[in-house]
């Protein structure tokens, strides 16, 4: 998968929303496929219209971040913030600010109302994610 840096330059360069769209599909299209295993209430995150996972794995001094979504689309933001966050010491995940890392990409302002809320419930459940593992340290 493309880094954030990468995904965020693509993602600039198209001027059409439909395009990014189809962009954002993509993305989700190309994350790896979702262990069945992981699909149980633990992992779903809570506040999402649509079925959300997201699942952790604590390697060394970083977190891998594997997720999956029903929604073509949420499946794309959950590509999105697995890009910003996976890879990184709990610290770094923590010190992330998420409405200036996405800014540029302007979903709020053509998300509907329940996936910016979903979006949002997502970015609580990867920070909580970073907490845990900050305190197992």
């Amino acid at each position: 998968m493309a880094s954030f840096e990468q995904i965020r330059d693509d993602f600039e360069f198209l001027d059409e929303w439909d395009d990014r769209y189809k962009y954002l599909i993509d993305l989700g299209r190309s994350l790896p496929p979702y262990p069945e295993a992981f699909r149980d209430e633990h992992r779903k995150v809570r506040g999402c219209a649509s079925q959300v996972w997201l699942h952790a794995v604590r390697g060394g001094d970083v977190i891998a971040l594997q997720g999956d979504s029903d929604s073509h689309i949420v499946k794309g933001l959950v590509a999105l913030l697995i890009a910003l966050y996976s890879g990184k010491s709990p610290q770094e995940m923590r010190g992330i600010d998420p409405q200036a890392a996405l800014a540029p990409f302007d979903l709020k302002d053509h998300l509907t109302p329940q996936r910016s809320n979903g979006l949002h419930s997502m970015v609580n459940r990867i920070r909580a994610i970073a907490a845990e593992n900050t305190t197992q340290q």
